[in-house]
């Protein structure tokens, strides 16, 4: 089963350091019966950009409290087998747990921000528990963030991809 799993630049070291991430049960998004009933949607490659849309939003959250991370949305796209998720739809829609930490070899492709996406990410980032409560203008702030597209990275380039940020980091 594909999942996305919100993560931050820290857990992105984490992972590359550890070769896993994530204690359990890790919270993570996927194609569940509630994606599929709230999009109304067929086509599994939109729901698939549903599902990582949310795990986007889901990593404002692990922003907010994570200040050693560069402010880029991050998501770890992987793929594991049925019986280490356990769908969570109850909680809120796509919401899947994952029983285990995500080990690198279960990693497809990681999802970050470009640098242009910094100051949007930064601002909605402080205010997405106000948006979760329904205060429209933190809601602007973080749909904000959705204008921007996270960029596709394999497993292998996310050690020159940190390290390139670590660079230009003021």
């Amino acid at each position: 089963m594909r999942v996305y799993i919100p993560a931050t630049t820290s857990l992105l070291r984490v992972l590359i350091e550890t070769s896993e991430f994530g204690t359990p049960p890790v919270t993570a998004f996927a194609v569940t019966a509630g994606l599929r009933e709230w999009y109304v949607d067929d086509d599994l490659e939109e729901l698939e950009y549903a599902a990582t849309l949310e795990a986007a939003r889901a990593s404002l959250r692990l922003l907010a409290v994570d200040p050693d991370s560069a402010p880029r949305r991050v998501v770890v796209s992987a793929e594991l087998p049925q019986a280490a998720v356990t769908v969570r739809d109850d909680l809120d829609r796509g919401v899947v747990w994952l029983a285990a930490p995500v080990t690198v070899q279960q990693v497809a492709s990681v999802h970050v921000d470009d640098s242009e996406a910094e100051p949007a990410v930064r601002v909605a980032a402080a205010v997405v528990d106000a948006a979760d409560l329904g205060d429209a203008d933190a809601e602007n702030a973080v749909d904000d963030t959705e204008g921007f597209e996270l960029a596709w990275y394999a497993t292998q380039e996310l050690g020159p991809l940190l390290e390139l940020m670590a660079q230009r980091a003021p």
